[in-house]
């Protein structure tokens, strides 16, 4: 008598529908569980995160998502892993908390929201160049680490060469402006002395080489004879008074330069500049016209265009 009994037990629980019986509620709850448990690797991830990329090993699968959470701390950005930066730029930090998977260009557009710095004009370090294209977790960043961020904004380049143009143009005018220089005063004093006795002849339109003998019958600025001796041998200009003689070698002289003496054209006033500035300038006048070039060439040597 007990046989139809049981049959009718399990009549009873195939009548009762899923659901009801031991076994079947068991089974239901793994697939919901699988679910789940690859759901939330997905949104810490944000799509590009290491759970979600290779989820093959057991243990990993269950032990990111509790990690993921703790570290989102009810942020805003939750479900990303978050990381804290210091970010210092031009004496200004900044605390900012960011994804560890965005990359170091995301990185630059957070920056820029900062700082106004265009990230064209960024130039990002953490232990060197920060790589645009890795993320941050790539590259090892940990919470509290220094980001240092060199760059000027558009405004700080145009402040700092808007007034020094203008400064160049008013120097440009100005110079315009100048009078030729043997009109300028402490040349005025030598020249109006007149042209010396011994005085070489010139020969106007014509480009001499330099004579053997020495260039005399010149003044200086204190209106004082001058001779120039060029020792081409031991690459070296003489520039002799009845004082002493100056022996310059010819690679310290940085520049020759000439102009015309007004009403006497077949002669030049010369400078050698022999230090870094124009206050170095060593001036010898009545130089003939003809050995002007001759002179350059030979202290400057040809080559030296620049």
């Amino acid at each position: 008598g007990g046989a139809p009994g049981l049959e009718r037990g399990r009549a009873g629980a195939a009548s009762r529908g899923p659901g009801s019986s031991c076994p079947l509620p068991t089974g239901a709850e793994e697939p919901g569980m699988e679910a789940e448990a690859q759901e939330l690797p997905l949104g810490c991830g944000g799509g590009g995160s290491s759970p979600a990329a290779g989820r093959s090993p057991e243990g990993e699968e269950r032990r990111d998502p509790p990690q993921a959470s703790v570290s989102n701390g009810g942020d805003e950005d939750s479900g990303r892993e978050l990381v804290e930066l210091k970010v210092i730029w031009n004496k200004n930090k900044y605390d900012v908390k960011f994804c560890l998977d965005s990359t170091g260009a995301e990185l630059k557009q957070k920056i820029h929201s900062l700082t106004g710095l265009p990230p064209a004009m960024q130039k990002v370090m953490f232990k060197g160049l920060l790589p645009e294209e890795k993320t941050l977790r790539e590259i090892k960043v940990t919470n509290g680490a220094k980001i240092m961020v060199v760059g000027s904004t558009i405004n700080d380049v145009l402040a700092v060469n808007t007034p020094k143009d203008a400064a160049q143009q008013e120097v440009k005018a100005e110079e315009n402006k100048k009078e030729p220089l043997c009109r300028q005063k402490q040349h005025r004093k030598v020249l109006d002395k007149g042209k010396p006795d011994d005085v070489m002849p010139s020969v106007k339109g014509v480009q001499e080489r330099l004579p053997t003998v020495p260039l005399s019958g010149m003044y200086n600025k204190s209106g004082g004879k001058v001779r120039l001796t060029f020792k081409l041998e031991q690459d070296q200009l003489w520039i002799g008074t009845k004082e002493r003689t100056e022996k310059l070698p010819m690679g310290s002289i940085k520049n020759v330069v000439s102009e015309p003496i007004e009403g006497h054209e077949d002669y030049h006033m010369m400078a050698f500049q022999l230090g870094p500035t124009e206050a170095s300038y060593y001036w010898v006048y009545w130089v003939p016209t003809q050995y002007v070039d001759a002179i350059k060439d030979t202290v400057l040597g040809k080559w030296q265009y620049f």
